[in-house]
């Protein structure tokens, strides 16, 4: 693994720690881009990548990512991620996990964990056995806010596409409106049920075909190849994968005038956001559309260190503020020229002292 100082998406990070626990076999990064607003927030990715430098891509990548998403969405965090590094089997045992809470725990607090990609509300469970610092852990009551931070960024997101849907297309409902639906996981899944709920038409696909067809079969849909879903037409395309999937290739590919979608990093690298907006496609900054999740367990978190109740209502109001905050980015991006991932930059930047 290169020197991450020298990465491409090196951004003066606070902190980069590598984790290496023999016993265990756990190796894993974790790092802190900004705690400006306070401590670095974000889940923890568990996943078999290809070459170490992929993650720490991701990692550098997903905590600059978590400073602007918690400064855009009005959080006293900062900007945090961990990344595992999974054998090809996915091998996880409960020895990596309390090694990886205790990392977290050596830490002092610079960084607060959560679910990700590959990490459950189980496994989370058991990394609060070894640190304090930890959220989106079981509630009790429907009221209660945390718990697996899933629905809420799906929430999130389902008001995100339809704020995208009333300022590109004029329209003040989603039913009859075309979502093609990359991912049907936990955030995809969820997203999917609220749009067929609203009566949205719907195209679905997954890595794990079974998946989407099944669930197009529930709601009313159809399902397409994992290799097909970019190129279909429609009125809204939202990724809810793995990034970096909005790159030349990508972008040539849509039929869609909106793209707003939970996935983290989905432009590749800077000035794609530029190319959707040369093409016409009004695109949903990623990090303001898929906060649902952080908000959930942040509130948690805040919650817990305080010793005070943390009532649902009060995340279900911070949600309701995603569309706003969207509108206010694509009115300056009308206004300016200026392409909306731009424009969200500067505005969490400026937010984060940077």
């Amino acid at each position: 693994m290169t020197a991450f100082w020298t990465e491409a998406d090196y951004d003066d990070h606070e902190l980069v720690q590598l984790v290496h626990d023999r016993k265990s076999g756990l190796s894993a990064i974790i790092a802190v881009h900004s705690s400006h607003l306070g401590p670095g927030a974000g889940g923890t990715r568990f996943w078999h990548y290809a070459e170490p430098k992929d993650a720490m891509r991701d990692a550098l990548r997903l905590s600059r990512g978590m400073s602007y998403k918690n400064a855009m969405a009005g959080l006293p965090m900062g900007g945090g991620k961990a990344v595992i590094l999974a054998d090809k089997d996915r091998t996880k045992t409960p020895e990596m996990l309390a090694a990886f809470g205790d990392a977290v725990e050596r830490l002092g607090g610079q960084y607060v964990t959560a679910e990700d990609v590959g990490i459950s509300e189980a496994d989370m469970v058991a990394v609060s056995e070894r640190t304090g610092f930890v959220s989106g852990l079981p509630v009790e009551g429907k009221d209660a806010a945390g718990g697996d931070p899933g629905p809420f960024t799906a929430m999130g997101i389902f008001h995100g596409i339809k704020a995208a849907v009333r300022h590109k297309l004029g329209k003040d409902s989603v039913k009859g409106v075309h979502v093609a639906i990359q991912g049907t996981g936990s955030v995809g899944g969820g997203v999917a049920r609220l749009l067929a709920k609203d009566g949205a038409k719907l195209t679905l696909s997954d890595i794990h075909e079974d998946r989407a067809a099944a669930l197009a079969d529930e709601l009313g849909g159809k399902s397409v190849a994992p290799d097909a879903v970019m190129s279909v037409a429609c009125d809204v395309f939202s990724p809810n994968a793995l990034g970096a999937i909005l790159d030349d290739e990508g972008i040539g590919r849509l039929d869609a005038p909106i793209v707003a979608g939970g996935a983290n990093n989905q432009l590749a690298r800077a000035g794609h956001g530029e190319k959707l907006a040369a093409r016409g496609i009004l695109y949903a900054p990623d990090y303001v559309i898929n906060a649902g999740g952080i908000i959930s367990v942040a509130m948690e978190y805040l919650c817990k260190r305080h010793g005070e109740p943390c009532d649902i209502n009060e995340v279900r109001k911070r949600l309701a503020q995603i569309p706003g905050r969207l509108d206010e980015i694509w009115q300056e991006s009308d206004r300016s020229g200026v392409s909306p991932d731009v424009v969200a930059d500067r505005m969490a930047q400026k937010l984060i002292g940077r």
